[in-house]
């Protein structure tokens, strides 16, 4: 584990302010342009297609041209898959367990589903303002350089110069984020430490560099802050920030938040039909698939009803 330091860039230090030790932005240069709005429809464009091809948003694809034969296959492949997502994304076992004992797999099939179609929404949401952010970044003209680095940890990078001539720049070592509650508060220690180590082994960085936590869908009234221990009130790191909505698109992007979600808003009602996850038609063939990988788990009686939730503790917990 390399060591850490407290960063030497500039801080705000009114010891009364909410952002105390926060970076102190007026000592960064400003946006000099604003992205045109046709460049950022076609952004963001781009940032929905980069996200279907990381995390589409269906579930069931079925082509046009199916034959019989094929789409039974695509039912049992995916009333399987839906199975394995049941097992596996279940919050509380003996909870579930105890809910779902006596209730039709039907039932429960068809809500394992919509549930799962929500899940996979906020996995391509993550998806597409990761990239747009990315791609905004490094169309603005604020940032002497950005680049993804690949890292797990860290979506992209960002190198900000300050207005005073001759100080090295700022590198940002930036994680996006759909909400705050995407980690619960157990993982922020981690995930925190976690990015500050791709910065501070990062032999390509020259200065001093500043982690931020984006948020893409999160605003709050103070915007940003330092991530303290609960009980300690002491910071997790003190060179690392989390950026709201309401922060981090201007900082990077030059539009609002409110701006940013209205562009992405017109797109997706230019290319897609909208469509709500509570209200998609659950093909039965698929849901009989999940029943019967259900009933090959032991899990169902004769009527198809879950009939031993101490079955289903031992499966929640085996997975």
């Amino acid at each position: 584990m390399a060591r850490i330091t407290a960063q030497q860039y500039p801080r705000i230090e009114d010891q009364e302010s909410y952002y105390y030790g926060c970076l102190d932005d007026a000592a960064l240069v400003d946006h000099i342009n604003k992205i045109s709005p046709e460049q950022m429809a076609a952004f963001i464009a781009s940032s929905i297609d980069y996200a279907e091809a990381k995390s589409s948003r269906e579930i069931l694809y079925i082509p046009a041209d199916v034959t019989d034969e094929q789409l039974e296959q695509i039912y049992q492949h995916n009333g399987h898959e839906l199975f394995k997502y049941f097992v596996k994304y279940c919050g509380d076992p003996a909870a579930t367990a105890h809910q779902l004992y006596g209730h039709h797999y039907k039932q429960v099939g068809v809500q394992q589903f919509r549930l799962r179609s929500v899940q996979k929404e906020r996995m391509n949401s993550g998806w597409r303002y990761q990239f747009l952010a990315f791609e905004c970044a490094q169309e603005s003209g604020r940032f002497r350089n950005v680049s993804d680095i690949g890292a797990a940890e860290a979506d992209f990078t960002a190198i900000i110069d300050y207005k005073e001539a001759g100080i090295t720049p700022l590198s940002l070592y930036v994680s996006v984020k759909n909400r705050t509650n995407t980690m619960g508060g157990q993982d922020w220690p981690k995930a925190i430490q976690a990015l500050e180590q791709v910065a501070v082994i990062d032999k390509n960085r020259r200065g001093s560099y500043l982690c931020v936590f984006g948020v893409a869908m999160d605003t709050s009234r103070t915007s940003r802050l330092i991530k303290q221990n609960s009980k300690t009130k002491l910071p997790y790191s003190v060179n690392t920030e989390v950026w709201y909505a309401n922060y981090f698109w201007p900082f990077f992007t030059n539009y609002s938040y409110n701006e940013i979600m209205c562009l992405v808003l017109d797109v997706l009602l230019a290319t897609k039909p909208p469509e709500i996850a509570v209200e998609i038609e659950v093909p039965e063939r698929l849901i009989e698939h999940f029943g019967y990988y259900c009933n090959q788990a032991g899990l169902l009686d004769d009527n198809g009803c879950f009939n031993d939730p101490h079955k289903l503790v031992e499966l929640f917990c085996r997975s």
